[in-house]
């Protein structure tokens, strides 16, 4: 096994609301390593982006409190002052944010908010950094890349805004690519050229990618390992084809059963999940999941089920035993597929 560019373990994020605590991330452990893809998924408020963003220094205020490890590259990225981590922020590490039309300033042209993020980190003339900019918007397929990165965000269309957001984040040759969301609001055909785009990257560059999305089937074909997030804590953690073909969690069996499928019946009704996330200010007692899941026991609504591995890399959190989890997956989520 290739040594972690990124080791995470135990990472805790919690903010201090009048509410009450926030517990938005509460015990993450995972890793990356160079070349790999990691896929990071669940609904929306379960933690995904405040994970990443944590990890990238832009989540860090009075009323926050961090706990855990992230190391990468022999150093804690959770210890580290805010004037080293911009140094490592946009060099070593880039993120393709969820909105590129709020993420890219409105007022100035895309090549030199490209430009601009070049200069930060080397020292080179305007010139030579608009040049590189011209040609990171060329690698990343935008036609004519002399006359659009003389070109305002709200020239580019939906698709073209999320290019030139992932030239501008590996116009540095990043080690690490965190996008999130990135296929957001894009057609299908689009979402695949973004993600095709982005596994072509990585080739190139040799960079390690994390994708954070809340569908499934987005990552299918694009990442080694996926990580399944609810609640702020994890859900279940494996290889591609585990998580796929070998589920071991009630949650991620639902995430499963409401991706669309091409050869379904047109009359065929969607199955969403039951109910709603809940707050992370009140988690329900035990697993987190219980008040939603239909193979709940009463053990659930009491102890928090430990993220056990299954098989080496495979683990889950639930308190069903792997049989009964091979045969439910088996027998009633692949068959209803």
């Amino acid at each position: 096994m290739p040594e972690p560019l990124l080791e995470v373990k135990d990472l805790k994020v919690h903010f201090q609301t009048e509410d009450g605590l926030v517990k938005a991330v509460d015990g993450v452990t995972f890793s990356v390593s160079a070349g790999e893809t990691l896929g990071v998924v669940g609904e929306s408020g379960s933690g995904k982006s405040v994970t990443f963003l944590t990890l990238m220094g832009l989540i860090r205020s009075k009323n926050v409190r961090l706990s855990g490890e992230a190391m990468f590259q022999g150093q804690d990225l959770l210890k580290l002052p805010q004037d080293e981590l911009r140094h490592i922020r946009g060099s070593k590490i880039s993120m393709i944010f969820q909105d590129p039309m709020t993420s890219l300033h409105p007022f100035y042209k895309v090549g030199e908010q490209i430009s601009e993020a070049i200069r930060t980190h080397q020292q080179i003339s305007r010139k030579e950094a608009f040049a590189q900019s011209v040609e990171m918007l060329k690698r990343v397929g935008i036609p004519r890349p002399e006359e659009r990165a003389k070109q305002y965000p709200h020239e580019f269309s939906g698709g073209m805004r999320q290019r030139a957001m992932i030239a501008m984040a590996l116009s540095l040759n990043p080690d690490l690519l965190i996008a999130d969301e990135p296929t957001t609001a894009l057609d299908v055909t689009v979402q695949a050229q973004i993600l095709e785009l982005i596994d072509r990257l990585q080739t190139e560059f040799d960079a390690a990618v994390v994708i954070i999305t809340h569908d499934l089937g987005v990552v299918a074909e694009h990442c080694d390992d996926i990580m399944v997030m609810y609640a702020g804590k994890m859900a279940e953690y494996g290889e591609s084809d585990d998580i796929y073909y070998n589920a071991h969690h009630p949650y991620t069996w639902g995430l499963l059963q409401s991706i669309t499928r091409i050869d379904q019946d047109k009359t065929e009704r969607l199955r969403p999940i039951k109910g709603l996330p809940p707050s992370l200010i009140f988690v329900p007692p035990g697993c987190p999941f219980h008040p939603r899941c239909p193979y709940v026991m009463d053990v659930c609504k009491k102890e928090v089920p430990p993220l056990l591995p299954a098989d080496g890399h495979h683990a889950s959190a639930c308190h069903l035993t792997l049989s009964e989890k091979e045969r439910i997956f088996r027998d009633e989520v692949m068959a209803s597929r």
